[in-house]
């Protein structure tokens, strides 16, 4: 299954992208499934029924948390998470909640992750292609996840329908909830796979 699991509504302030949009083209676009990660909530799942829709696409709610030393991309049960906290607790919150956390672009240049973050022991998985950033900080977040055995996930980042899809990952086995795509995750049951199928990374 083909997932874009970075993707902003306009629950997030600075995202143009309507649910609407996201529910009327990504299967055109050759996506199995979307995961809307906005800033610090998770209030999207109030709009849209969590799960495999009616034309197959599987949606799922995640979050992108900010901490000081770095943004957290969330997958798994996190509405009760409160904000303000660190990076190392965030990371503790993940593990004990069964969840997953992604350090998400860690390499951007106007807004890095912080060592606390990047060499926590909890941290599992890193945003190595994210669809907002240069190839350059795209190879040096893959290079530090292949040096420390680290996950490695991407995402498009997509605030616009036009970004929406241009990276994906694949997950090696099939999917309709949050708890069976946590698990694949964790297991390592997926790879990147490029853009989607509808879409031109230009």
């Amino acid at each position: 299954m083909r997932f874009d699991l970075h993707v902003h509504t306009r629950f997030s302030a600075c995202s143009r992208l309507a649910l609407s949009a996201i529910l009327e083209n990504a299967r055109s676009l050759g996506l199995d499934g979307v995961c809307l990660t906005d800033h610090d909530t998770m209030d999207m799942a109030q709009k849209v029924r969590e799960g495999v829709q009616d034309d197959g696409l599987c949606v799922l709610i995640g979050m992108e948390y900010t901490t000081p030393e770095g943004d957290i991309l969330l997958y798994g049960p996190f509405e009760d998470l409160g904000p303000g906290l660190s990076a190392p607790e965030v990371l503790e919150a993940a593990e004990a909640l069964g969840g997953l956390a992604v350090a998400a672009h860690p390499f951007r240049a106007r807004q890095p992750a912080w060592p606390d973050l990047l060499d926590h022991p909890l941290l599992r998985a890193v945003e190595v292609e994210n669809g907002r950033n240069s190839p350059v900080e795209n190879a040096a977040a893959k290079a530090f996840a292949g040096r420390h055995g680290k996950c490695c996930l991407g995402g498009s980042d997509a605030h616009d329908l036009s970004e929406l899809g241009r990276v994906t990952v694949r997950i090696e086995t099939p999917v309709c909830g949050r708890a069976a795509f946590v698990a694949a995750l964790r297991a390592g049951r997926c790879c990147l796979g490029g853009s989607a199928p509808g879409r031109k990374w230009v």
